[in-house]
């Protein structure tokens, strides 16, 4: 015992090779801060299944005011994951951490592998929303990222583009020789998905002439909800429901902060008047194979919309001057259409919906990632280097990602029946 947190007899700490079933095994331990991290990260660990020689396990990392993000500890359980408290992660040797934040990493003892959590290490924000308006701007290739009292934090950083590797030798120079290309493979497995459309348009249960709208908010209040919480009420209420279906893909700090019984609380009337409701561990990425049109703002899922050739209406936003200039959400709000909310909204949605762009398409895969169909056996290739062991001769692909289990309607009565 450490205070009143208990220890887990599990494969690590002293006594581990008393309890484990064979003597010799690598040790993985996966950092899961927030949700977001984590669900990233359920893409790099498919690379390391079917293999006995090692054992992965998980622990929440605490934010920088110490305090653990709801919904963290619920996503390592809902994984089966071996869910290691902090306090005992932080006094173990692990052979690989696998990160997807810097959240706390310094702390742990093993060799580090830090991607990033959204599309690219260069957020679309020039500064971190907790920091303030005057903060200076920032992104996830700083040296105060990467760098903990002078000892480089990643023994591997992993970036999606070469243009990650011209930044990082002018923030932090001392990190290129850890850095790889290594290309996104969450958008490697979103490509691999778009064959099974039609499969994944039955599993929402559209019709074959229904049109499905996508709308994608990131979680500041400046988002697409944020800015415009009855976006979701005005579809429903503006388009035909026999020709349009609405699924709404909310960013996981959504759920996170707020909590699931809050969330559906919200959007009661919306899920009763056939609102798609994806839960925030996946679904998105069949929703974005699946529609014919997003609705979104600055976040990473409408630009892993553009990038496979939906057409992108973009809500008003007050986020302006937060935007970085040439990121990827700069690049799409470029060529993306304007959603006016002081219009109808069934008539721009029929306009923009057959403005697919191949060459758009082209040109934003180009700038999230530079190994296109290659993340996978990059990203494996690096697990075992710094696993020191040998890499299994198993094939590897991109699997298409599962069908769609949307959050279900709230079936209550009405008040003229509940009597």
């Amino acid at each position: 015992m450490t205070g009143s947190v208990a220890w887990l007899n599990g494969p690590v700490g002293l006594g581990a090779d008393s309890r484990v079933l064979r003597q010799g095994y690598r040790t993985v331990l996966v950092v899961v801060p927030f949700m977001v991290a984590g669900i990233r990260l359920m893409d790099v660990l498919a690379l390391l299944e079917a293999d006995h020689r090692l054992v992965v396990m998980f622990t929440v990392a605490p934010t920088p005011n110490g305090a653990v993000c709801h919904g963290a500890e619920e996503f390592v359980r809902a994984q089966g994951g071996l869910l290691l408290p902090w306090q005992q992660a932080v006094q173990c040797e692990f052979d690989l951490v696998l990160a997807a934040s810097d959240t706390a990493v310094e702390q742990l003892h093993g060799k580090v592998m830090l991607l990033p959590h959204g599309a690219g290490a260069l957020p679309s924000r020039l500064r971190a929303r907790s920091a303030g308006s005057a903060a200076l701007p920032t992104h996830g290739l700083d040296r105060n990222t990467l760098v903990h009292r002078g000892r480089l934090v990643p023994a591997a950083l992993p970036l999606t583009h070469v243009d990650e590797l011209t930044v990082l030798r002018e923030s932090c120079p001392e990190a290129e020789p850890v850095a790889v290309v290594a290309g996104d493979v969450c958008f490697d497995r979103l490509v691999a998905s778009l064959p099974m459309r039609n499969r994944y348009r039955r599993a929402f249960g559209l019709e074959p002439d229904q049109k499905l709208v996508v709308v994608t908010t990131s979680w500041q209040p400046e988002s697409a909800l944020g800015s415009h919480p009855d976006l979701l009420e005005r579809l429903l209420s503006e388009l035909p429901p026999e020709e349009y279906r609405v699924a709404a893909v909310l960013h996981p700090n959504i759920w996170g902060v707020n909590g699931a019984w809050t969330v559906q609380a919200w959007f009661a009337d919306c899920l009763r008047a056939g609102l798609i409701l994806l839960p925030p561990q996946e679904g998105w990425r069949a929703a974005l194979a699946a529609c014919d049109v997003i609705v979104g703002d600055h976040g990473s899922v409408t630009s892993y919309g553009a990038a496979v050739g939906a057409p992108i209406m973009l809500t008003p936003s007050r986020c302006a001057g937060f935007i970085r200039p040439g990121s990827l959400a700069d690049m799409v709000s470029r060529e993306a259409v304007s959603l006016r909310m002081d219009r109808p909204l069934e008539r721009q949605l029929r306009q923009a919906a057959g403005r697919h762009c191949w060459e758009r398409r082209n040109r934003i895969t180009r700038l999230i990632t530079s190994e296109p169909g290659r993340a996978a056996g990059i990203l494996r290739r690096t697990m075992y280097r710094l696993l020191d062991i040998e890499e299994p001769d198993r094939p590897l692909r991109n699997a298409a990602v599962p069908l769609p289990d949307p959050v279900g309607a709230r079936n209550d009565l009405p008040l003229e029946e509940a009597g």
